[in-house]
């Protein structure tokens, strides 16, 4: 595929999608050439927008192809595409700015004038947003909608569709925030887009960025000043925030060393504070068990695809039978940690009920000591028949990610 050179976000971008599509990368996992900021930035948008659009974009330029393109060539196509009708780019720059990229690797040479005339065709196009928006897998569509109904994975699909807007959870006592819309459960919601760092209340630490539906678990567990809290798994650490922010003394562990570094960057910026530590959670151990803990499980993160685009793209159904498993394992020895009577709120950034509610009976089956506590009022979503509360990321206008959580309390000795 063509080599991006270091000023092309246009490059980059079709490099990014190639990598998701052809060969099954997260967009995280991709390592990009050397460019500013900015550049890697506008890449990095036109990847995701192309992404959410990837069906659109393939029904607009299949009838102008005679056969498929090299999967690179076929991204930077469908990059274009997007880029056009999509995002409103005029269409001669575009146009352009790809055959030259093009012509200048020996080996697509021979396909830019295709891409010209393919792409002049493409950019004429009218109806671009009466086409279907970018349909789930067929293996997640058939297992949500045999859970939701059609219905419902239609209304998923749209919400995914949108790009995510920038939430911000509020330091207690803030006072300088930026102006947004406020949200039921209090954050504040910004166009996506927006430079973070030049933001009121940035340099402040008056604000933390968390989607409105990430903030509900540690509203569930509802900490009370000076209680011993465990944050398992805890990067990038929205919910460490929270929880320290409530009073608690906040033990937060993660095993990626990398993701936490995020994590030590806004304590410091807000000014809140916690204990830090890099381990296993399936292994760590201490000697004095914690009043309270909440665990956000590894799972198949289908509730964050508005977001994450590139997700369908990478999982398959077999991870999510291996994510079970590790998550009851999880489970297991979270509750070896937590005191007689403690609290501990399961959590998980999935659509799945195999990740959710069917995990949570099976924990209580396997451990009679194990009780269902009656949760809170909520702002958004609803009750689900164990007892716990899902959210769906069409909940609010706007979206917001797909989240399952469940109080539980160890019965005292």
């Amino acid at each position: 595929m063509p080599q991006p050179s270091h000023a092309d976000p246009r490059q980059m971008a079709a490099l990014l999608v190639a990598g998701v599509v052809s060969e099954g990368q997260m967009l995280t996992d991709i390592v990009l050439p050397n460019a500013d900021p900015a550049t890697r930035a506008r890449a990095q948008r036109l990847a995701l927008a192309t992404l959410r659009n990837l069906g659109r974009a393939d029904a607009v330029l299949t009838p102008h192809l005679r056969k498929a393109p090299p999967e690179g060539v076929m991204a930077a196509l469908r990059v274009a595409t997007v880029e056009m009708l999509e995002l409103g780019a005029p269409p001669h720059g575009v146009v352009n700015a790809t055959v030259t990229a093009l012509r200048a690797q020996k080996k697509t040479t021979p396909l830019a004038g295709m891409a010209n005339a393919v792409l002049r065709r493409a950019s004429e196009f009218e109806g671009w947003h009466d086409l279907p928006v970018q349909r789930l897998p067929g293996w997640l569509r058939r297992r949500l909608k045999g859970v939701y109904g059609e219905e419902t994975v239609a209304a998923l699909e749209a919400a995914h569709n949108a790009a995510a807007a920038l939430d911000l959870t509020l330091k207690p006592g803030a006072k300088d925030v930026p102006e947004g819309e406020v949200l039921p459960n209090g954050s504040v919601r910004l166009a996506a887009g927006v430079q973070v760092s030049a933001l009121p209340g940035f340099d402040t630490g008056d604000w933390w960025i968390q989607d409105a539906a990430a903030t509900l678990p540690a509203t569930v567990l509802a900490a009370q000043p000076g209680e011993r809290v465990l944050d398992l798994c805890a990067a990038p650490g929205g919910k460490t925030m929270q929880l320290a922010a409530a009073g608690a003394q906040v033990t937060a562990l993660d095993m990626s060393g990398p993701r936490l570094k995020r994590l030590h960057e806004n304590l410091a910026r807000t000014g809140l504070s916690a204990e830090v530590i890099t381990a296993d959670a399936l292994t760590w151990q201490t000697d004095a068990p914690f009043d309270a803990i909440l665990l956000d499980a590894p799972c198949s993160a289908t509730g964050t695809i508005r977001r994450h685009p590139d997700l369908p793209f990478v999982r398959k159904p077999g991870d999510v039978a291996e994510l079970v498993t590790l998550q009851a394992q999880m489970l297991d020895h979270a509750l070896t940690l937590l005191k007689p009577g403690g609290r501990l709120v399961y959590c998980t950034c999935s659509l799945l009920p195999d990740e959710g509610e069917a995990q949570i009976l099976a924990a209580l089956a396997r451990h009679p000591a194990l009780k269902p506590l009656p949760l809170p009022q909520m702002p958004f979503g609803r009750a689900t028949e164990d007892g716990g509360w899902r959210t769906l990321p069409g909940d609010l206008p706007g979206g917001n990610d797909g989240f399952y959580m469940a109080l539980l309390c160890r019965d005292p000795l």
